[in-house]
């Protein structure tokens, strides 16, 4: 009789429990050694390919809402008198309300298309986020500072504001809510607006980190729609936007945005009256 059929010999079995190695030591060529840490959050939290609708609906609406406010203000139809300003309270709660438009339709996406603003964005802080956050927005502070030293020097003055003169008043609770919304509402509904929803949706479609940077750093500028400031803007966008590349998180981009407002919120503040 022949030799019974050999059977091969079973291929050792690999544990269950074995712990992956560190994400340094991928072999994913695409996988950027600097910017690993956001490349994994961007796998982690799928596609945020409704993010560039959240962009436009929350940027339009906040948009039509200052058009509209803008258009019902008494002192837009009959000018500004020195001699009887209007009421302080008013015109700040209208300076800062539509801007809750720019962060709440990227959460309501993000709730009804997403998986929430935890996992889509990254809202919850990190002390990672923090330390990242911290850095990036000193960096911002101090370049925005920079430029605008020169762009006085060459220009000269930025022209008065309605904001400016409302600052010449008496020091109000409504002008300290005004400095806490720009200290900490502003850099959450405009983080989920530029360095979440829209920043989310580039990333789907592939465009390259770099560019994404500028382009959000750019658009973050001109939505304010104050010439004067834009290239301080622009500057105090790129800074704010390495956060968010360098982490993937929105986390860490508030953060640096409220660190980049955090002393032009005091001064706000602290020279009215």
């Amino acid at each position: 009789m022949g030799k019974p059929h050999e059977q091969p010999a079973p291929e050792p079995v690999v544990p269950f429990a074995q712990s992956m190695g560190p994400a340094q030591d991928t072999t994913d060529e695409n996988l950027h050694p600097r910017f690993w840490e956001a490349q994994l959050e961007a796998a982690r939290r799928g596609s945020l390919a409704w993010g560039l609708a959240a962009f436009f609906i929350g940027y339009g609406g906040y948009y039509l809402a200052v058009l509209i406010l803008n258009a019902v203000r008494p002192e837009r139809a009959n000018g500004f008198d020195p001699t009887a300003p209007p009421q302080t309270g008013p015109l700040l709660l209208l300076a800062f309300a539509p801007n809750i438009l720019l962060g709440l339709v990227p959460a309501v996406f993000s709730w009804w298309r997403g998986r929430g603003l935890r996992s889509d964005f990254g809202i919850l802080p990190k002390l990672r986020d923090l330390k990242v956050g911290l850095a990036c927005g000193g960096i911002a502070l101090l370049g925005s500072w920079m430029l605008t030293l020169v762009i006085i020097a060459i220009y000269g003055p930025p022209p008065e504001t309605d904001l400016a003169r409302l600052m010449s008043g008496e020091r109000t609770v409504w002008l300290f809510l005004f400095a806490l919304f720009a200290f900490l509402g502003a850099p959450l509904t405009e983080e989920l607006l530029m360095r979440g929803a829209l920043w989310g949706a580039l990333e789907h479609y592939r465009i390259p980190r770099y560019a994404i940077l500028i382009l959000t750093a750019l658009i973050f500028a001109l939505i304010h729609q104050e010439v004067w400031r834009t290239p301080v803007l622009f500057v105090g966008g790129l800074a704010i936007g390495m956060a968010r590349m360098i982490t993937g998180r929105v986390a860490a981009s508030m953060i640096a945005h409220a660190t980049n407002n955090f002393l032009p919120a005091l001064l706000l503040f602290a020279v009215a009256g």
